[in-house]
């Protein structure tokens, strides 16, 4: 929620400053329907989308960023609407369920009114002649009986004395509070070892688990920084304390109603220290990035990318969507930043590191600042580029080609959890308004990108999101003498891995020819030989008998001369 009152005036000279560059400049290649209020016009040398620069601020009106969130909405018109529907909604269904009651009723009484009317008399004279038997009793009681009056008053006496002891306790319970809250510094009272204390108290189990260096390290810096606030500051951290037990226990609520907690918490905590504490509006925003910070660092790990939402399916497909953009060119985009030179390629790198950084913060404040500087860095690489300060024509296409390029991670959890719990002031003036807004409207664009936005036929554009071809390279004599040779090396390059996804095609073409002609000449041989077997078959011969042995028994043996016999001389 928005601060109308002392800052409107701060508010509003800030806006009027982020704009002054871009007065009379027009966003080239925006969405063809961003919050539902972009026109389309087309240029004579290229088709393409444009957006008005006023057309980022709140359609209402009231001078504020826009966003394609809230319908085109600022943060407080978008309340102002959203209360009113909500209203509207509770009301037609009041009123349905008061015209079903009574329609129920009148049946109900139609469907009695022919049994009840017999008894009707009957029931009548009954409850007449028991009220008048009640009065009577009760008015002979009174004459017989102490008065009711003095009892009455004895016992309002004795209850008004007993409340006056209870008053005085508490008169002096709520004193020396107060005095310990005088005298005692408020570091003492917004130590962390007592919200550590009030944590564990917390019925909430996740509470009790052991706070992250991270979420340490925030604690104290927040109560180093109330300090500086001494009354106000114990004030701010009984209120956030206050806050945190009651969202742990809201945790079944949507997210859109844990948002609008939020927001009501941003806005009641400002109003009470500019109307009760007279903070001055400079340190009221510095406050409330503090109360941020501190807040949403406890509540990041329950609120980003909640399971209730669809945050992950969505984030999936821009991721998806991405990747199958990797072909789109910075001429397509007509992206004036050359990349050939050094500096400008560091900023591009950069660029795309904030970008990428961003999902790692925990802070929508900090996911703010990741957005701040790489648009920072854009502009600094257009400008270096061309030599002269950078328009809203410029940054947006850059905008684009940066997020194409770097593909950031939960891109829309990232923007949905900066919209829903962001201190709204920050979303709708500045430069970190005007950095988000186009980042929303960078991200839709790239959601509604289609052939016209880059000047492309219908069937260029579907060959190359299907991946069947890539842009070619332009021919030698239609290059303008100011390109720059890295330009034409690029083509080069894309023209080298055209070709090569040519003749990787044909190389796979082969292989599977090749794999089918060994298939089919093994099938051949194997019907060959079969062929073969069948008309010759085998024919398994008898085994042939052994050879005789030397001295086995046979007929021949006995025509051989008898062995000699050994003799014995006498000598």
């Amino acid at each position: 929620m928005a601060l109308r009152g002392a800052e409107e005036g701060a508010q509003e000279e800030n806006l009027r400053r982020t704009l002054e560059p871009h007065k009379d400049a027009t966003l080239f290649l925006a969405p063809a329907r961003v919050g539902h209020r972009k026109k389309m016009n087309l240029k004579s040398e290229r088709r393409g989308i444009h957006v008005d620069q006023s057309e980022l601020l709140c359609k209402k009106g009231c001078g504020y960023y826009g966003n394609p969130a809230w319908q085109g909405f600022c943060s407080k018109c978008w309340r102002e609407e959203y209360h009113k529907a909500r209203q509207k909604q509770i009301q037609e269904d009041w009123e349905l369920a008061e015209r079903l009651q009574r329609e129920e009723e009148e049946a109900y009484a139609s469907s009695q009114s022919t049994q009840g009317a017999q008894s009707l008399t009957f029931s009548k004279f009954e409850e007449k002649k028991t009220n008048e038997k009640t009065r009577k009793v009760t008015t002979v009681k009174k004459f017989f009986t102490a008065s009711s009056r003095a009892g009455a008053k004895k016992a309002a006496q004795e209850k008004i004395v007993k409340q006056g002891h209870l008053g005085r306790e508490r008169n002096a319970d709520n004193i020396l509070r107060d005095l310990k809250e005088i005298f005692t510094p408020s570091w003492e009272l917004a130590s962390p070892t007592e919200a550590e204390i009030q944590e564990s108290k917390s019925p909430s189990p996740s509470i009790n688990r052991q706070a992250s260096i991270e979420t340490d390290r925030v604690s104290k810096e927040f109560i180093e920084f109330l300090k500086t606030y001494h009354k106000p500051g114990q004030d701010i951290y009984k209120q956030c304390k206050l806050f945190l037990d009651t969202m742990n226990h809201k945790r079944d609520l949507s997210i859109e109603e844990q948002s609008e907690c939020a927001q009501d918490f941003y806005q009641n905590v400002a109003e009470k220290l500019q109307t009760r504490w007279k903070v001055p509006p400079e340190k009221v925003e510095k406050a409330m990035d503090q109360i941020e910070k501190y807040i949403m660092t406890r509540q990041y790990k329950y609120v980003f990318c909640p399971e209730t939402t669809d945050d992950e399916k969505k984030d999936l497909a821009v991721q998806k969507r991405i990747r199958a953009l990797h072909w789109v060119t910075p001429q397509m985009l007509c992206v004036p930043v050359n990349e050939e030179i050094p500096e400008v390629s560091d900023m591009v790198v950069k660029a795309i590191t904030d970008i990428i950084e961003m999902d790692s913060k925990r802070v929508p404040r900090d996911k703010l600042a990741c957005i701040t500087k790489c648009s920072k860095h854009i502009f600094n690489a257009i400008k270096i580029t061309k030599n002269e300060p950078a328009s809203a024509d410029d940054f947006l296409p850059t905008l684009i080609y940066i997020v194409l390029k770097g593909n950031p991670p939960r891109l829309q959890s990232n923007i949905q959890y900066i919209t829903r719990f962001c201190n709204p002031s920050r979303l709708m003036t500045g430069e970190d308004g005007y950095y988000f807004t186009n980042l929303c409207c960078a991200v839709a664009f790239i959601e509604k990108l289609d052939a016209q936005s880059l000047n492309l036929s219908q069937e260029d554009f579907d060959r190359f999101m299907t991946g069947q071809t890539s842009p070619k390279k332009q021919e030698s004599d239609s290059w303008s003498p100011d390109v720059c040779l890295g330009v034409k090396q690029m083509y080069k390059n894309l023209d080298l891995l055209s070709q090569l996804n040519e003749r990787q095609e044909r190389i796979v073409s082969e292989a599977k020819k090749l794999e089918k002609d060994l298939i089919d000449w093994t099938d051949g041989v194997a019907k060959e030989v079969q062929d073969i077997v069948e008309k010759y078959p085998l024919e398994i011969k008898p085994k042939n008998q052994a050879l005789a042995a030397i001295d086995s028994e046979n007929v021949e043996n006995d025509k051989l001369p008898p062995p000699l016999q050994p003799q014995v001389y006498a000598g």
